[in-house]
């Protein structure tokens, strides 16, 4: 989805007013509604009783949906209360009728216009399950001062004790540069209106923005797309990631959706691949089969019950021996998709194991962990693959292929990524807080689903399952990486809702990725 400026979304209010027909306080409620509903959800994953919503209005439009998501969320059975950065009296149009709407709810409005009233506040702060964000909108700029500014250190002080989301924009960062230049709110997520702002991919916003959602308030997706680019990447969003999911025929068999190999383990590392193939079976593909050393075998069966495994010829150190892909160079037929590289190993056989590998795949290869890790400094060997390669590296893993430091990786990620795939013609997915998908003369896009409680052993196996899993049906390989980065970052952002970011770990996205599904799809 393409990212646009602060002006360009207002002309797309206007346009939408004007030649859509939309009056601008039916805008101003679908913004609500979208928040809203995001909340509700919210409350449902983390079994919420009684959900209670605390909301922050400015004086301007963002407040306007802040009265307008309240008056949502009391509809939905929340206990919501509101307090307004400032007066009554200093609300107008739109939000005014907002307001008033939400006032006849006998929902209590506080008004709090003085930095003093919020210092106060903060000695016996108000418990809430949701603090929602409506104090800036994208109109803004500068550092956010008075009144403004000490509602924002009041969330930021007490954002321990609740699930902070902003609407549209987290408040004190500008839209265009994503610069907080003062005081900005933290959020965990941002519910962004009608189209990401070219301010939230900002590798300085990353820490305010949290999650992304794109609420949908009726701007023809068309004239979005007639936009002049504002940025030189696209967001990865969910709306157009439907479409790769297509009915299941009632006539369908396991063969139907295609047939994939995972290659790796080894001695200590057999839950990499176990977590890889789990991820796999619950892609949707129809079969899974993993090659592992003969040692772990039964470990990984076990762990993967779908899975069926078989055990390779190994080398003194417990790692699979190059001689084991003798037995499966004449089964390439059988497979959609191979995945080498989880728990694999560097060792010398694992080198030779992964060039032969890519010397003879004729189908889509996804190359994970130590099969880069092997290929450090040899980049260019991957041009010469006769087939569609994936690559999915975390920084440290990119620098070594490419010869580069890691604080080089992380100063420009979309440099390197487009030096990595104009070198190995690959599709590359570059892990990290906004995952970066790209490859050759293709757009690059942005992942902004995932959070920090993702930073544990085991989530990046889990990925290069779940991607496998999309390419073996059949899914168009850079699509099915689109799909996979924003899948698997959804089902971190599911599991730390359900269990925490601090106590999740790999198995936790793995259990998830169904009920990402089901957000898309109803089959």
């Amino acid at each position: 989805m393409k990212l646009i400026t602060s002006a360009q979304m207002r002309e797309l209010d206007l346009r939408t007013i004007r030649e859509g027909g939309i009056p601008g306080e039916e805008l101003m409620d679908r913004a609500g509604r979208g928040v809203a509903e995001l909340v509700r959800h919210m409350a449902d994953i983390t079994g919420t009783l009684n959900p209670c919503a605390l909301l922050f209005a400015g004086r301007g439009n963002n407040g306007g949906d802040a009265f307008a998501t309240a008056r949502h969320l009391k509809d939905m059975g929340f206990d919501v209360w509101v307090w307004l950065a400032g007066t009554e009296s200093q609300v107008e149009g739109d939000s005014l009728k907002h307001l008033t709407s939400l006032k006849s709810m006998d929902v209590d409005v506080e008004e709090m216009p003085e930095k003093e009233n919020w210092e106060t506040r903060l000695q016996s702060p108000a418990g809430a399950d949701f603090l929602i964000d409506g104090l800036l909108g994208t109109g803004s700029s500068g550092a956010a001062r008075g009144t403004i500014a000490a509602a924002i250190q009041y969330i930021n002080r007490v954002a321990n004790d609740a699930f902070v989301i902003s609407i549209d924009m987290p408040s004190g960062l500008n839209a265009d540069t994503g610069v907080a230049e003062g005081d900005a709110v933290y959020a965990d997520v941002t519910v962004t209106l009608g189209a990401p702002k070219v301010g939230l991919i900002a590798p300085g916003a990353l820490e305010f923005v949290g999650g992304l959602e794109v609420a949908d308030i009726g701007i023809p997706m068309e004239w979005i797309r007639a936009l002049p680019a504002k940025s030189d990447l696209e967001l990865i969003y969910s709306m157009e990631l439907k479409r790769l999911l297509p009915r299941r025929v009632r006539s369908s068999h396991k063969g139907t959706y295609g047939h994939v190999l995972l290659i790796g383990g080894a001695k200590g590392t057999a839950g990499a691949i176990a977590l890889a193939a789990r991820a796999a079976a619950r892609s949707g593909v129809g079969l899974t089969t993993a090659l592992v050393p003969d040692g772990i075998q039964g470990t990984v069966a076990a762990a993967s019950l779908e899975t069926m495994v078989h055990g390779g010829p190994v080398t003194d150190a417990g790692t699979l021996a190059s001689s084991a892909w003798d037995a499966w160079v004449d089964r390439l037929e059988d497979f959609d998709a191979i995945l080498v590289g989880p728990g694999l190993s560097t060792h010398p056989e694992s080198r030779l194991l992964v060039r032969r590998i890519l010397a003879d795949c004729r189908v889509p290869l996804v190359l994970d962990a130590d099969a880069l890790n092997v290929l450090a400094g040899h980049a260019r060997l991957i041009a010469h693959a006769r087939c569609p390669v994936l690559l999915t590296p975390h920084p440290g893993e990119l620098a070594r292929l490419i010869g580069r430091s890691i604080s080089d990786i992380q100063t420009d990620r979309l440099a390197a990524a487009r030096e990595t795939v104009n070198t190995t013609g690959a599709i590359l997915a570059l892990k990290g807080a906004g995952t970066i998908v790209t490859a050759r003369e293709r757009s690059a896009f942005i992942n902004l689903t995932g959070n920090p409680g993702m930073a544990t052993g085991g989530c990046g196996d889990v990925l290069a399952g779940l991607m496998t899993g999309l390419v073996g049906q059949g899914i168009e390989p850079f699509e099915a990486c689109k799909a996979a980065v924003f899948l698997h970052g959804r089902a971190g952002d599911m599991a730390a809702w359900r269990v925490s970011q601090i106590g999740m770990v790999a198995s936790d996205l793995v259990n998830d990725i169904p009920f990402v599904f089901r957000e898309l799809t109803w089959r």
